[in-house]
């Protein structure tokens, strides 16, 4: 079984303005909402082909209320906890000649609270696969995924973290099956700039040699990079298309990755796959279908060992 933990969701707001004039009135032409928050993302992704995951996360208010709905609506399974104080925050995606966001800050998290997801988490069994994904709430500490891991170290769980920074980083120590920088994400961690896939690799080493089992990186144009448990490092060029949506497609490459890995247990095949699925929702208006997936997975070349 799949869990994904969104521990910060929100109501994400989309619009698309045409013509912006900054102090002046302006009127969307589009506007959406819909639930937001990386490991809602990878569920959705996942329920599209075929694989349920179960959803926990906290939600307070209103706004909570409204992405339990929406969620429920989708065809997930959430099981948030929902708070007594606070709302969950909206995040305002805001289109106009390039996406620019206004993400809220989301409610805090009590002992109480999380002496109640823990006790969720304690229900997962061995080898099931754990996403962690996303910020998390106002007055945690950078250890909190990490305490999450080593809480459940008896239990062979597979932890998936999405995460930048220290957040990330300090997870390595528990090593993750598998973790998923961008580039950008990787360039901060390590105070640098990378322009080559050559780069790339040689850093993902480095978050191996921290403790990370898999390293995935994406890297927008040039594609992504695989570099799997074994050692081997494996590249996936990017398909052609149209940009027109970035929102999720980190989301989605994870849960194609997963998917994929899933059903055949090839590094190199989960890669292709991933990377179809990411680019498969950046060519499309929200996240992609699996019809659209399987269309950009079949034209795309096979990936290549370096």
């Amino acid at each position: 079984m799949i869990t994904t933990l969104t521990w910060n969701p929100s109501l994400d707001y989309v619009v698309t303005v045409e013509d912006f004039q900054l102090g002046r009135t302006n009127r969307t032409k589009e506007e959406w909402i819909a639930p937001g928050g990386k490991g809602i993302n990878v569920s959705l992704v996942l329920k599209r082909l075929g694989i349920p995951t179960r959803l926990l996360g906290f939600t307070a208010g209103f706004t909570g209320n409204e992405i339990t709905k929406l969620t429920k609506e989708l065809g997930l399974i959430p099981e948030f906890i929902d708070l007594p104080t606070g709302y969950s925050r909206i995040n305002v995606k805001w289109k106009y000649a390039d996406s620019t966001e206004l993400n809220g800050m989301g409610p805090q998290i009590g002992k109480q609270e999380m002496d109640l997801l823990y006790g969720k988490l304690d229900e997962l069994q061995e080898k099931d696969i754990l996403v962690l994904a996303g910020s998390i709430s106002r007055g945690m500490t950078k250890r909190a995924y990490r305490d999450i891991m080593d809480r459940l170290s008896g239990k062979q769980i597979r932890f998936v973290v999405d995460a930048s920074g220290e957040l990330l980083r300090e997870t390595l120590g528990a090593r993750p099956f598998l973790i998923k920088p961008n580039q950008h994400e990787l360039e901060d961690l390590f105070g640098v700039t990378i322009r080559t896939i050559k780069e790339a690799a040689y850093y993902g080493e480095k978050l191996q040699d921290e403790g990370a089992v898999n390293v995935l990186i994406s890297m927008g144009g040039q594609g992504a990079l695989l570099i799997d448990e074994d050692g081997n490092k494996w590249y996936q060029s990017a398909p052609e298309g149209i940009v027109v949506n970035t929102v999720g497609a980190g989301d989605s490459m994870v849960a194609g990755f997963l998917s994929q890995w899933l059903k055949t247990g090839e590094y190199k095949d989960a890669l292709r796959y991933g990377t179809a699925a990411g680019s498969a929702s950046a060519f499309s208006e929200g996240l992609a279908e699996k019809e659209k997936i399987s269309s950009v997975f079949n034209q795309m070349e096979k990936s290549i060992r370096l």
